[in-house]
């Protein structure tokens, strides 16, 4: 098959106070898989904006087999075969949409809702998604479909206009490690039979030694270098290059004193059924896991706790007090945070300022009357970013235009802010790079030593085994075992994961 190749001269994108690239020479080439690394803030997202023509005030070229071209729009990338799968799954979906609508999306734009031919739409749609072996129902709405779910919609929807170069941002981020083979074969079927060339974006850097013929990595919005991957290729390798020095894998837990039960929850019930009869506690100065497979319920678990699901059976009780909460501002009158999965979807307002963000959970101790104290809430906000090493040029600048790691600091300053007694966070790291991760598990373990208690939900069981002090494994929306972390392993986890109800021995 003849090769296309697409590519980058002297490309620089520069946003207030922040120099996003710096003179970028990228070059890709169909039938390639290619893995973009780097620490958040590293320049990859917006690099692949500029592909994607989703970022049009960028300097230098960009060209297709030699021959600069201009693209400046989403739909000029488009009409040249790139397509773009976000990590933000539901800015780019319509939620009151079919699956089949967002899967043809292209079509229904391009053709008008009201003239279409909606079986053929559905044919279409049913074909592309069973190459991905999703057993989804076309006409299902969005808005019902699991994060999972909804993130393989995106890719069915890329594959199946023109496509000669697939980007990915942070694919496998929502996917369970079931998905997340099938996405695999998905790739490499499309590599070797279609000869489209695939960008990686991931921070999970073992996927990108099992998937990826090559990487580049980015560093402060410069490629530091272009490696192929081999069997000798190795994750600290890969990591060192990222940070620029030598790194410890490790995340050693911290020790902190354990006191008395803080939040006691009792045969609780509820989101539609996905939550099913749990029971558990945690202590002041504890950190515990809720590990499990994508679907488990531990998302809705932590909204449940938060009041943003309905509890519709069982207890919750804060030092020794039932609550009744209905919705989230019962628990944060209460003194519970939840630090939620989708960041900037739910745990912070993209369109405003990191001093506004940082005084959100917290305005009435930053008001006066009915009127905002911008002297507090600015003071409030200096002193969170430097607490927290918050890197932003200022405390104006827009959190959209935050790295993932500090767009994470600040989700959880705002808390820190309000304080809390209870801290839920819900796969706080997704998205995050490993020096970022670092730095969230010790902002974590600096909250437990406050005498705070947490709750850390992930399907990350290195994270889980790194940072809490039990672990309680759901399966089905139910508990399936409660673990004493330094005496147990990532087998056992998973083990109960799967809805095994007794270990071997």
């Amino acid at each position: 098959m003849d090769k296309i190749t697409l590519g980058t001269r002297n490309v620089s994108v520069a946003f207030p106070g922040v120099k996003a690239l710096s003179n970028v020479d990228f070059e890709i080439s169909t039938g390639e898989i290619r893995a973009l690394v780097g620490a958040n803030g590293a320049g990859k997202s917006t690099l692949m904006k500029v592909l994607a023509g989703a970022n049009p005030s960028y300097t230098g070229e960009v060209y297709e087999n030699g021959q600069v071209v201009d693209i400046r729009t989403p739909l000029a990338a488009k009409r040249m075969g790139i397509q773009i799968v976000y990590q933000e799954v539901d800015t780019a979906l319509i939620p009151t949409f079919t699956v089949a609508e967002n899967v043809m999306l292209n079509e229904t734009i391009l053709h008008g809702r009201g003239m279409m031919n909606w079986h053929k739409i559905n044919k279409q749609a049913r074909e592309v998604l069973d190459r991905l072996q999703i057993n989804v129902n076309v006409k299902t709405l969005v808005q019902n479909l699991s994060l999972a779910q909804k993130q393989m919609v995106l890719i069915a929807r890329a594959i199946q206009s023109k496509c000669n170069f697939l980007l990915l941002d942070e694919p496998t981020a929502p996917l369970s490690d079931t998905e997340t083979r099938e996405l695999f074969m998905l790739v490499r079927h499309l590599r070797e039979t279609e000869n489209i060339a695939i960008v990686f974006i991931s921070h999970r850097i073992g996927e990108v030694i099992q998937i990826c013929d090559s990487y580049t990595v980015m560093r402060n919005g410069e490629i530091v270098d272009t490696t192929a991957i081999t069997p000798e290729t190795t994750s600290r390798e890969i990591v060192e290059k990222m940070l620029g020095r030598s790194f410890s894998e490790s995340f050693p837990k911290e020790e902190t004193t354990i006191g008395d039960v803080v939040l006691e929850v009792d045969n609780l019930s509820g989101a539609d059924g996905k939550v099913d009869g749990v029971s558990l506690h945690v202590r002041s100065g504890e950190i515990i896991g809720i590990a499990g497979l994508v679907g488990a319920g531990k998302s809705e678990l932590c909204k449940t706790l938060f009041g943003a699901y309905k509890a519709t059976g069982g207890s919750i009780r804060l030092h020794g007090k039932e609550l009744r909460m209905k919705i989230p501002s019962h628990a944060v009158k209460n003194g519970l945070a939840l630090v939620p999965e989708e960041r900037r979807k739910e745990g912070v307002m993209v369109s405003e300022n990191v001093a506004f963000n940082l005084s959100a959970a917290s305005l009435r101790k930053h008001s006066v009357a009915s009127f905002l104290n911008r002297p507090s809430i600015n003071a409030n906000a200096k002193r969170f970013v430097d607490d927290l090493g918050i890197v932003t040029p200022s405390i104006t600048q827009v959190v959209k235009n935050l790295s993932g790691g500090n767009q994470q600091k600040v989700s959880v300053g705002k808390w820190l802010a309000a304080d809390c007694s209870v801290y839920i966070f819900d796969e706080p790291t997704k998205g995050v790079d490993v020096g970022a991760k670092r730095e969230i598990f010790h902002l974590i373990n600096d909250i437990a030593k406050q005498g705070n208690a947490v709750i850390y939900a992930s399907c990350e069981n290195a994270e889980i085994l790194s940072i809490t002090d039990r672990v309680y494994v759901m399966f089905d929306g139910r508990v399936t075992a409660e673990l004493v972390t330094k005496d147990t392993n990532e087998d056992e986890i998973m083990f109960y994961a799967v809805g095994s109800e007794h270990a071997s021995a």
